[in-house]
């Protein structure tokens, strides 16, 4: 391998690492900051069960350590939420080297809406899919049966979903943003929206709990957002007239360098 290919390889490792690093910088301190209000968040986050299941109701935990493994989940988790920024914009700093300088200024507001998609996908996981899915499977208790959740396994199910529903919302950006680079056509998108359907449920069952309610409730939302993907993308997918130009930029270089390698 020459040099010239090993130099940009190793410029890339570089960078990567640089901006992983920062990220886990940004997740460490979102961890020291939310282990403080550890117990407040896990209350936060057990809001939704504790009310379905009635007042005074309580969680346990089976094991000596568990509850405080489960805070330093809880923490972690927390941080990587308030690390989000961060991490986003990392994320779009990294591929912005391969972006039209007009295409750059794009970035900022892109790292933005990664925020709020996410927080809004979290949010209707939280206020809409939680209260209808733990009323769904409370309704088998009885009176020989009674629902006793424990801390780990509530944090392990609420963390998925949570994350789920934030990664999931972010479908719009993502599908207009590979509008944007020419990967994707609108015409690609309106012609395969049954397969994106069938990807949607199957999608919904591995992610959530084997049951129907929940997954109709990440279904759906997948479903609009991907409507919603369809307009990003044809208001803002490369122009014809963009990528020919880029064609014959790279046409033109190429002969360029075509030329200065028979001098040499």
């Amino acid at each position: 391998m020459s040099s010239e290919t090993k130099t940009p390889l190793m410029g890339h490792l570089t960078e990567l690492r640089d901006r992983l690093v920062r990220s886990f910088i940004a997740v460490g301190v979102g961890f020291l900051v939310s282990y403080y209000f550890r117990e407040k968040i896990f209350e936060f986050l057990t809001a939704p069960l504790i009310k379905a299941m009635g007042e005074n109701s309580k969680m346990i935990f089976t094991g000596l350590p568990e509850a405080f493994f489960t805070y330093l989940k809880v923490a972690l988790l927390s941080g990587v939420v308030v690390a989000t920024p961060v991490l986003f914009y990392q994320f779009w700093m990294f591929i912005s080297p391969g972006l039209y300088s007009k295409e750059k200024k794009f970035i900022l507001p892109l790292v933005f809406l990664s925020l709020i998609f996410f927080l809004l996908g979290s949010s209707f996981g939280y206020f809409f899919v939680f209260p209808f899915g733990f009323q769904f499977f409370l309704s088998f208790s009885n009176e020989s049966i009674q629902a006793m959740p424990s801390m780990k396994e509530y944090l392990g199910f609420a963390s998925k979903m949570l994350l789920a529903f934030g990664f999931v919302f972010e479908l719009p950006l993502v599908i207009t943003f590979m509008a944007k680079m020419g990967l994707v056509s609108v015409d690609f998108l309106k012609k395969n929206r049954k397969y994106a359907l069938l990807i949607f449920f199957a999608g919904a069952a591995l992610i959530t709990p084997p049951d129907v309610i929940t997954q109709t409730m990440m279904a759906i939302p997948l479903m609009i957002l991907y409507e919603i993907s369809i307009l990003g993308a044809k208001f803002f997918q490369k122009k014809k007239t963009e990528t020919e130009d880029k064609d014959k930029t790279d046409s033109e270089n190429d002969n360029s360098n075509a030329k200065q390698d028979g001098k040499d």
